[in-house]
């Protein structure tokens, strides 16, 4: 799969009208996808068609969606919706302060329009609303928080918008929701969704709680297989990912090095999207419970079996009682471990993956028993090496917002990854401009540039939706190596060549 992307604008602004256009299109095109297109998701003023370039291609999705468009019904307008808001946040004060406004006035301003659902998205449910009062209008933080609460009510630019989990956030923070706008357990686990409209109300009362996270491992599988004795440093249950959930902010998921996943699998005779456990670092210690056969393939560590080491690429046979752990080795930070039939799990909008910001799934857990979905008898001994790492030169294509000045910049020297997991990895090394836009989709591998001027790589588990300038994309198939990166270590990107991605650039007028 070789995921592309294309905006189709639909305005210069925010403008209900043509933000009424783009859903009624985006609803038409999610009633029935078409052949080849992975994800939609609807922005403030363009709708993100992510495609499998294998598949389908541009020119075949321009006509689909002219054809789309002829006799497109009016947009519906939505529910109008109250959300009691305690004006409590720590920017309020601050808020006021740079508008030349009291707190009370902010309140006021704040808390009088009816606001609407532009989009939702960046993390599940998190509703962007607009347009904000042109008094209230301030940038983005020029970096952004690393944690948020949950609940917090915040605005930047001309858009408002309600954070329903923990997570980065670069807006100002001028009070706490009292409902949740989250929550996977309810039938409808999203409370807003675009086109509705919003009124916040001034009130005050407890905090609501965070929602518990969404179990996907069962109690008791039906074919208990792996119990865990410790668990390493992050291990979690992925597959192929979650299609078309980006309009309501779910992460994409999947595994990061799709390539060792895949040879994992294959190792074992499973499809490719079979459910697995990618391992950061340092992996777990699993005990045998039946008579199973396995396959590890990957970096960052070497399997153990019984205390015996056995090279990454290869399946092996389990007896019961064997104890099967990993020793850390220097090169990469990620590897896959394979069950013949797959781990049993049960799903979250068709995927088993587990996205521990969205509280769909965890990390394993001392005492976890895994199960196999389907057992089937397996012949051991495949084996598949596992090429040496080289150096990360990382191939650069356009990004939505390409500039020869930003292209240059991150060509011109070498960088280190600073802090990276599942969302993206920050790296350090020559000033790159960028800033702020108008909030739109994010595509995978997305070379993200806040004013701070240091790059952000956008992964699997990044938020959907982001207010910052991407100037250019990482080639598909150099994401793999970058999944591999360890604190610390350096890249350097190259230009891929070839121009940007789309009809005159990434957008295409409609």
């Amino acid at each position: 799969m070789t995921l592309r992307g294309l905006y189709l604008a639909f305005s210069e602004g925010l403008d209900p009208k043509a933000n009424a256009r783009m859903l009624a299109l985006f609803r038409r095109l999610l009633h029935s996808p078409p052949a080849g297109v992975t994800d939609l998701v609807p922005g403030y003023r363009n709708l993100y068609l992510e495609f499998d370039a294998e598949r389908t291609s541009l020119g075949r999705l321009r006509g689909l969606v002219e054809r789309a468009l002829r006799g497109l019904p009016e947009g519906e307008e939505g529910r109008e919706v109250e959300v009691p808001v305690r004006y409590d946040g720590p920017d309020l004060v601050w808020v006021a302060e740079r508008t030349g406004l009291s707190p009370q006035e902010v309140v006021r301003l704040h808390s009088e329009p009816l606001y609407r659902v532009f989009a939702t998205g960046f993390t599940p449910g998190f509703p962007f609303l607009g347009p904000l009062s042109e008094r209230l209008r301030l940038p983005r933080r020029p970096t952004p928080r690393p944690q948020v609460p949950a609940h917090a009510v915040a605005i930047a630019g001309d858009q408002t918008g309600i954070y329903p989990l923990p997570s980065p956030g670069g807006w100002h923070l001028l009070g706490t929701a009292l409902v949740q706008m989250y929550n996977p357990h309810r039938p409808q686990p999203f409370y807003l969704q675009a086109g509705d409209r919003v009124r916040f109300v001034p009130a005050e009362g407890p905090t609501p709680p965070l929602p518990e996270p969404f179990e996907l491992l069962p109690s008791e599988p039906r074919y208990p297989a792996l119990r865990v004795l410790e668990p390493g440093l992050l291990d979690l249950v992925v597959d192929g990912g979650r299609r078309f959930g980006g309009h309501l902010g779910l992460a994409a998921g999947g595994a990061l090095d799709a390539r060792s996943a895949r040879v994992a699998n294959a190792l074992v005779g499973n499809p490719p999207h079979t459910p697995l456990l990618e391992l950061t670092l340092k992996g777990p210690l699993l005990e045998a419970l039946r008579p199973v056969v396995v396959a590890f393939a990957g970096y960052g560590m070497e399997p153990l079996l019984n205390g015996e080491p056995l090279a990454a690429g290869q399946s092996f046979a389990l007896r019961r009682g064997d104890v099967l752990g990993f020793r850390s080795r220097p090169e990469g930070a990620r590897g896959y471990l394979a069950l013949a039939g797959g781990f049993e799990s049960r799903r979250f909008w068709g995927s088993a993956g587990a996205d521990v910001r969205g509280l769909i799934g965890r990390p394993l857990q001392a005492g976890d028993v895994l199960g196999v979905d389907h057992p089937r008898p397996v012949r051991p001994g495949r084996a598949w090496p596992m090429p040496r790492l080289v150096p990360a030169v990382v191939r650069l294509l356009p990004g939505p917002q390409f500039t020869p000045e930003a292209l240059e910049a991150l060509c011109s020297g070498p960088y280190t990854l600073a802090a990276g997991d599942r969302m993206g990895l920050r790296l350090e090394g020559p000033w790159v401009p960028g800033g702020e836009l108008t909030s739109e989709a994010t595509p995978l591998g997305a070379i993200q540039m806040t004013p701070q001027g240091q790059p952000i790589v956008l992964l699997n588990d990044r938020g959907r939706m982001g207010g910052y300038t991407k100037p250019a994309q990482v080639h598909p198939a150099d994401l793999p190596r970058l999944a591999q990166l360890r604190p610390g270590e350096g890249l350097r990107f190259v230009w891929a060549g070839g121009t940007p991605l789309g009809y005159g650039g990434w957008e295409y007028p409609v």
